[in-house]
């Protein structure tokens, strides 16, 4: 399965797909499917979760990469091959060029996570650090592969990527045979286009729903345009679907084939990744667990059986704090709140007890003595609180306006 670039917009079929995964036998693990008795209870129906999280590399991205550098001819071997990624796509690449003994050169964001970073090292590609943002990674890659020679591997741009992501909904398909909706988080769309090919070739009548994060959601616009348009200044803490554009290939794969696209709020992703670890016991990235942030939106939009397609697992340490923090105030279980109280001995003492009389857990405390606004005998302290839910909250700032505390954020 090898295509030159006059033949990069050849259709992608069935046969397409069932030839990457035999190609992928051995290399790209079956990835489990886990039943959700929570997500099932909310949304009515069986739910299902494709777990791509667990997949060599940390998500679905090695299907595609190892099938496209599979295809190459071997003058295009022996030239090597380069991409550029924050992440997914830098792992799959770096891990299909060593299994098929080939050169990997990636192109990285200075910023990217540092286990990323010695991951991709780690799987044996060569990592150079360019740029601030993607894009700019990106046009480093391809001057590269202008200059040397070497192939330049698109994350979602090509019918072999397609094909190989496509196994998933292939998987799908022997792992759930009622499956009536399948949800699938979009960036460039090679995803939801190969999951579409695969699935829709063999049953028309499931229902394929493509999810965006609302900050980064050009194929909406584009789907309305009839053509990919760019989606100006996207920002979201999903990084593995944070694409400005979608990709021509897939472009037309998903405006065919795929029944709907939605958009989740960083609050619904955030409240998802904490879903996923706390009722699943499974660590999601915030772009693999869009699909489950469209469940809890709508639960009453959706025939089941669904599958969900948690599409990675690769989240740095510290982001996955800030988004568990951000998720936990999502649900009314974590309350930043600043309040005025007279600075002398025993305050702060006599505020904590006072909190410890609603049962609310103190996580942090900070203190401020010497600010203008401030008068000279006031004192501003800043307290991050554990709370069990919003009727909790609207509690503890009760308790505190009783107390004599003023509240002022």
């Amino acid at each position: 399965m090898s295509y030159s670039t006059a033949d990069s917009f050849r259709p992608v079929t069935l046969d397409d797909v069932r030839g990457a995964q035999k190609m992928l036998s051995g290399v790209a693990r079956v990835t489990a499917m886990e039943s959700s008795r929570h997500l099932s209870q909310t949304v009515g129906a069986p739910v299902h979760l494709k777990c791509e999280n667990l997949q060599r590399t940390g998500s679905f991205k090695l299907r595609g990469a190892y099938v496209r550098i599979a295809g190459l001819l071997p003058e295009e071997r022996a030239a090597g091959v380069v991409a550029a990624s924050a992440g997914n796509h830098a792992q799959g690449v770096a891990l299909a060029s060593s299994l098929l003994g080939v050169r990997s050169t990636v192109f990285m964001p200075k910023g990217a996570p540092l286990p990323k970073v010695s991951a991709t090292r780690e799987y044996g590609a060569e990592v150079r650090l360019h740029g601030q943002v993607v894009d700019e990674t990106l046009a480093a890659a391809q001057e590269y592969a202008a200059e040397t020679g070497a192939v330049f591997i698109h994350p979602f741009d090509h019918p072999d990527i397609i094909a190989g992501q496509g196994t998933v909904g292939l998987e799908i398909l022997e792992q759930c045979p009622e499956v009536r909706t399948i949800l699938v988080g979009v960036g460039g769309g090679g995803l939801a286009a190969g999951i579409a090919v695969a699935v829709k070739s063999v049953r028309p009548d499931v229902r394929i729903v493509g999810v965006q994060a609302a900050g980064a959601a050009a194929y909406p616009p584009s789907l309305a345009a009839g053509r990919p348009v760019t989606f100006e200044n996207p920002a979201t803490m999903a990084d593995g679907i944070k694409v400005g554009r979608p990709g021509d290939v897939p472009f037309g794969i998903v405006g065919e084939l795929v029944d709907e696209v939605r958009t989740v709020s960083e609050d619904e992703l955030s409240a998802a990744l904490l879903l996923c670890l706390e009722r699943a016991k499974l660590v999601v990235e915030p772009a693999g667990a869009s699909p489950v942030a469209a469940l809890l939106s709508e639960p009453g939009a959706f025939e089941g059986p669904v599958v969900a397609v948690l599409s990675g697992g690769n989240v740095d340490p510290v982001l996955m704090e800030r988004v568990l923090r951000h998720g936990m105030a999502a649900q009314g279980r974590y309350l930043a709140v600043r309040l005025r109280l007279t600075d002398r001995p025993g305050a702060l003492a006599t505020l904590l007890g006072a909190l410890s009389v609603v049962d609310a857990n103190v996580l942090d405390v900070s203190h401020v003595r010497t600010d203008p606004r401030l008068g000279l005998t006031e004192a501003e302290v800043e307290l991050h609180l554990e709370t069990k839910g919003p009727a909790h909250c609207a509690e503890v700032g009760q308790a505190l306006r009783e107390a004599g505390y003023t509240v002022i954020g």
